[in-house]
């Protein structure tokens, strides 16, 4: 088989299985085309069969010069992988030229943090009462003072034991069903001590959940979200301050100050240190700023 029109016929059986047999969504099947096109462009009319992985290389190369983001390079990547690989299966292709050949990986977006400043404005007093306004303090102290995840706050129960207030820690399971045991700061065991305390006038009898909406059933994500939200709103931040901002602070000011990745790595639950690391450059673009304001190399004139 040669030849431009070839490669579109072989394309169009690779696509048609795609969706037939993996059923993928018309949208993905559009951008696999597309793809494709892209790759008979570069051929020329050639056969695919004559494509090499360093020509394979060179073609990407020319992609990501045009500015294409990594994103859809890999999907790029991935169409043209697939492609070979149907067609040595079902064609008796010799080789698939796309394998190990790898994308250029996306830019990963630095996490949002408060400043230390800023965390301490959201935690200042409350000018409002009322027990919902008591577990709010409660909630937002603990997801700051233990980097909690959303989904462990609201998982855990009252007088189970996993919340030790006495001992100053907190037992949660995140990702991957792993428990790890952190610690609970003064201000967010005074504040969880304070809502147990007007807990019983909110929620329902035999709740089990710490945590509680209007309603007195457990409280959902969004509702956290929501009374962060407008919490932080009412301290007239500009900024959405939303709960894995309080997680990504938590991080950020712990390895400021300590600075070791490690236990802030095991009191994160992350299971690769990687993760943790993206915090060091966090505290790097602090020092950076401290750098440019204060060093007389630094500043424009």
């Amino acid at each position: 088989m040669r030849g431009r029109s070839d490669g579109a016929a072989l394309a169009r059986e690779y696509l048609d299985a795609l969706e037939h047999q993996r059923r993928l969504s018309p949208a993905t099947l559009e951008n696999y085309a597309r793809a494709l096109q892209v790759l008979f462009g570069f051929m020329k009319g050639e056969s695919l069969e004559s494509l090499d992985a360093a020509r394979a290389r060179r073609f990407l190369a020319l992609l990501h010069a045009k500015g294409l983001a990594p994103r859809t390079l890999a999907l790029t990547l991935s169409a043209w992988r697939g492609c070979f690989r149907w067609l040595a299966k079902h064609r008796d292709w010799r080789s698939n030229p796309l394998l190990g050949i790898r994308a250029p990986k996306a830019a990963r977006p630095l996490p949002k943090a408060l400043s230390v400043e800023a965390a301490q404005r959201l935690l200042g007093p409350e000018r409002g009462s009322g027990p919902l306004l008591v577990q709010d303090r409660a909630m937002f102290e603990l997801l700051y003072s233990s980097g909690l995840r959303l989904a462990e706050l609201v998982a855990l129960d009252a007088g189970d034991g996993r919340l030790d207030l006495r001992g100053g820690e907190v037992t949660v399971t995140g990702k991957g069903s792993k428990s790890r045991t952190v610690p609970v700061g003064a201000k967010a065991r005074d504040a969880v001590q304070a809502w147990l305390s007007v807990r019983s006038r909110v929620s329902k009898a035999h709740e089990k959940a710490l945590f509680v909406g209007a309603r007195g059933r457990r409280i959902a994500p969004a509702v956290v979200n929501a009374r962060l939200a407008a919490w932080a709103k009412r301290r007239g931040m500009a900024q959405r301050v939303h709960p894995h901002m309080l997680r990504h602070s938590f991080a950020s000011h712990l390895l400021q100050s300590s600075q070791d990745l490690r236990a802030v790595q095991e009191m994160l639950g992350h299971a690769s240190i990687s993760s943790t690391q993206i915090y060091t450059h966090l505290d790097f673009q602090a020092l950076a700023k401290v750098y440019d304001a204060a060093h007389p190399r630094a500043k424009k004139r």
